[in-house]
């Protein structure tokens, strides 16, 4: 089998801060097998024209750049996750799924010529600067990033380690565009935090699917068990503003829950497209409930684990509708320098949905709510459907999914601080229903 690595996270039409922006399942292909027809008339028409451009445009052009922005256009007119990966673009893709690179921490994609903010990571020179889900960036210190290529703003972004770099930005609902100075860093993103909330209620935060997710998780949850004195009586799994990562940590952590069946399929035009994963006979909670949090900043392998606990009702999924990215990109080698990553399948949960450009909706909807003091501006999250040339979903033939918007009013998933006096349900409102909603399950449902 060809597949040597798989990747579901926020993969977009270039490189993150950092990191290549995955959101999608990403696998990595042997070879090209298919030999396609070639249209005579258009590859005429195509060699006319780099005809023209060679001895016509008005400074000289490498037939080297040229044909790579030829490549680059042809895949960046299918969809916002297929591109052309040179040397450089291939290591960032790679370190993206280390959980460890260089740059401000932010997961972006490029819509309509501007950088939009899918997410901060946690813990980041990005997160701890203010940079929320949703920003549009529109200049990189004194540089307008309006007509500039995604992956010529991210060379701007990573920078040296220590060196400061200014984002103005403008966010929905602020009248005035913001100033933010971040320094760079190098980004060791720790994937999976935990903390006690209650005695026997336990809380995970995950804020990125990497190589050893699946890992800390089940070692999270141990030491929750071993703090609590034994088994928990509930944990909140808290998704929020998570972008994606490696499928196989995706398919890991569902599995940590699940006891059988499906947890995700795949399905598309090539050999290797339809693939089936399900789960073993293990659930690290022994049954106990479980509460995932949601909201329009938790992509692909987010859904993907938030689709399995839903379809299988073993989790209850609290928020806002997540992002909506459902597809598949597989990275096909061209030469030992560069690849192709392309959009080569649609994933779908358990039971056949698929939640391309829709999202999974909650069973319990909660927009995102900060107490204050003072006024806060709301803004509404970028998703998949807001993306040009997002794939469509093949299930729109069904009955069309409730539109919901998402407000996003301060940071989510802090980390929950114990010696802290602030009142849970001030600190993180929907972290504080997250766990009423345990304590109310097991007031109805008590185990032996």
């Amino acid at each position: 089998m060809s597949f040597l690595k798989r990747d579901f996270g926020l993969i977009a039409a270039g490189a993150a801060v950092g990191a290549s922006l995955i959101f999608g399942q990403m696998v990595f292909a042997d070879k090209v097998d298919t030999k396609p027809d070639l249209p005579l008339d258009e590859l005429r028409a195509f060699s006319e024209i780099f005809g023209r451009i060679k001895n016509n445009y008005v400074e000289p052009v490498e037939d080297k750049e040229l044909l790579q922005n030829a490549i680059r256009g042809m895949l960046a007119g299918l969809d916002p996750h297929s591109t052309y990966l040179d040397l450089k673009d291939f290591k960032e893709l790679r370190e993206g799924t280390s959980g460890e690179f260089g740059g401000l921490g932010i997961e972006v994609s490029m819509e309509d010529g501007f950088i939009k903010v899918v997410s901060p990571i946690d813990d980041t020179p990005a997160a701890k600067g203010g940079v929320l889900a949703g920003d549009l960036i529109i200049r990189l210190d004194d540089t307008p990033v309006k007509g500039m290529a995604l992956g010529d703003a991210v060379d701007i972004m990573r920078g040296e380690p220590g060196s400061n770099i200014l984002l103005t930005i403008i966010r929905e609902g602020v009248d005035k565009p913001i100033k933010i100075e971040l320094t760079r860093a190098i980004i060791k993103v720790k994937s999976v935090k935990s903390k006690s909330l209650e005695k026997g209620y336990g809380y995970v935060r995950i804020s990125t699917f990497a190589a050893h997710t699946g890992a800390s998780l089940k070692e999270a949850i141990s030491t929750l068990k071993k703090d609590n004195g034994g088994d928990l009586k509930g944990l909140v799994l808290d998704l929020r503003n998570n972008p994606g990562g490696l499928l196989d940590a995706a398919v890991e952590v569902s599995d940590a829950f699940i006891t059988k069946g499906l947890i995700v399929y795949t399905e598309g035009r090539i050999k290797d497209s339809s693939q089936k994963f399900t789960a073993k006979p293990d659930d690290y909670l022994k049954g106990a409930p479980l509460v995932v949090l949601v909201n329009g900043g938790s992509a692909s392998a987010s859904e993907i684990v938030a689709g399995a606990l839903q379809d299988h009702r073993r989790a209850v999924i609290l928020g806002t509708k997540t992002f909506g990215k459902g597809s598949v990109q597989t990275v096909m080698p061209l030469t030992n320098d560069t690849a192709v990553k392309m959009t080569t399948a649609r994933y779908f949960t358990p039971s056949g949905r698929s939640i391309q450009a829709e999202g999974i909706v909650p069973d319990i909807t909660m927009e995102a709510v900060k107490v204050s003091n003072g006024d806060e501006n709301s803004f509404a999250l970028l998703r998949e459907q807001d993306l040009t040339k997002h794939l469509d979903n093949p299930n729109a033939a069904a009955e069309k999914l409730a539109e919901q918007v998402t407000a996003e009013e301060g940071k989510d998933g802090e980390k929950v601080n114990e010696d802290d006096a602030t009142p849970l349900a001030v600190k993180d409102y929907a972290l504080s229903e997250a766990l009423n909603l345990l304590k109310g399950i097991n007031i109805l449902s008590p185990r032996p």
